[in-house]
């Protein structure tokens, strides 16, 4: 059954046009109020947001719609998401909300809602509430006596601020560590720089001064040019990029040169499995993490099981399956030793945990394998729009695949949260990747007008 507002992430789409507009916000209120409304206890809800400028406009719009489904909300303002996942079983909240379009412009905003255990609702969950949103079923109010109240958590920020410092084995300090931390001017503004520098780094923080327009804007996980610089400037020993909600991180080695999502949990897992903390026996990624993080974990007697592209898909097939460690190339790394989703600032603690264990630089210890040559680009395309229906599209990717054989692979998806396809295709021999996601590119284009 299709979903009309939720996502792979959520509801997202441009602020003020449908799907983001206050009235929706305050239809899911009302309808997830009312859905996670079970027993006679007092229920509440938890709501953070980043740092868009729209926030102020969704927030007390989702507010008003917990408290008329007789919800009791908490406001705990600009904080990244795991922070949400982590206060909501921790204040014995019934579910959790933030307000995020991650790393999109500040012009796009977004709705991620967690149950009371913290993890992101299934499918099955979000498809009843846009039930109750289309059906009616959120608009009868609760008496007078029953309707909820809002207040501000004033502590909350310090309370994530110890959840993370706990994470880093005791006794372990950052100290001599020159750490340059990019924070997108979004919702790690306050917290990560001093999360860094309670542990004892050197901190030198840039995106740290949100004016509810700058977020992502040349900046964070997905521009981290800026912060590849400094780390060179600076002399810096790594460097850490968030994303706007901080579930995300890209690094750079003391070179400046970029270490993403799999080179990350490649670190990351060796240091694990060596010391007997990981289980499952590899860790969990997605089809969009590079070949040659496979092929590195495989000579180690690891597995890469491989889900569709989703964060909250790698995290199902973790607590199915028994694994510990798991995430995206783009920077989702879910520890679930500490978290129920992707936290970028815990991530990163463990990266530098293994550097101030070792003595090692970054470059020694986080490029522990040679990706295969990988190419992604994307096609934007008319909401409504069937571009992989197309005839001339089938035949394109067929083509490929037979190209590659066994030598690489191509993977061809829709964005779950902009109109994009994205094709993607890696494999030993460079030009032959660039040769294949050109021709299924200039299929889709063409598909699309």
């Amino acid at each position: 059954m299709a979903r009309k507002y939720f996502g792979t992430d959520g509801i997202r789409g441009q602020a003020n046009t449908d799907p983001m507009t206050a009235e929706i916000a305050l239809r899911v209120g009302r309808a997830a109020g009312r859905y996670f409304t079970r027993g006679d206890h007092r229920h509440r809800v938890v709501i953070g947001k980043d740092t868009r400028l729209s926030g102020y406009m969704i927030e007390p719009a989702l507010t008003a719609g917990f408290v008329s489904a007789g919800m009791d909300v908490i406001l705990v303002g600009p904080l990244p998401t795991p922070a949400v996942a982590m206060l909501t079983p921790s204040l014995r909240a019934d579910l959790g909300v933030m307000i995020s379009a991650s790393h999109n412009p500040f012009e796009d905003n977004g709705i991620k809602l967690f149950g009371p255990d913290g993890y992101k609702l299934s499918d099955e969950v979000e498809t009843a509430i846009e039930q109750h949103m289309d059906n009616g079923h959120d608009a009868k109010p609760v008496p007078p006596v029953l309707l909820g109240r809002a207040q501000r958590l004033d502590d909350a920020a310090g309370r994530y601020i110890e959840f993370v410092k706990n994470t880093v084995p005791s006794g372990l300090t950052l100290d001599g560590l020159r750490v340059v931390v990019d924070c997108a001017h979004g919702a790690a503004y306050k917290v990560a720089p001093t999360v860094l520098w309670e542990l004892g780094a050197d901190v030198i923080p840039i995106g740290v001064n949100p004016d509810g327009f700058n977020i992502n804007q040349d900046c964070g996980s997905t521009a981290t040019t800026r912060m590849q610089e400094e780390v060179v400037k600076r002399s810096a020993d790594v460097g850490i990029a968030l994303d706007g909600d901080a579930d995300r991180v890209i690094m750079a080695d003391e070179a400046g040169e970029v270490l993403d999502g799999d080179q990350l949990m490649a670190c990351v897992a060796e240091s694990w499995h060596t010391s007997g903390r990981l289980r499952g026996g590899g860790i969990v990624a997605t089809v969009m993490s590079n070949l040659g993080l496979e092929k590195h974990l495989e000579k180690r007697g690891l597995s890469l099981i491989r889900t569709s592209v989703g964060d909250r898909y790698v995290v199902e097939h973790m607590r199915d399956h028994g694994f510990n460690m798991g995430g995206e190339q783009s920077g989702h790394i879910v520890l679930s030793d500490y978290t129920t989703t992707g936290d970028g600032l815990i991530a990163a603690l463990e990266v530098l945990s293994v550097l101030a264990q070792t003595k090692r630089r970054a470059s020694e210890v986080c490029r522990t394998f040679q990706p295969y040559p990988q190419l992604l680009e994307n096609v934007r395309y008319q909401n409504g729009a069937q571009p992989l229906e197309d005839e001339a599209v089938k035949s394109a990717i067929k083509a490929s695949e037979e190209r590659l054989g066994d030598q690489g692979r191509l993977v061809i998806r829709k964005s779950g949260t902009e109109p994009l396809i994205r094709v993607m295709a890696e494999a030993e021999d460079a030009l032959l990747v660039r040769d294949v996601v050109a021709q299924v590119v200039a299929a889709v284009e063409q598909a699309v007008g």
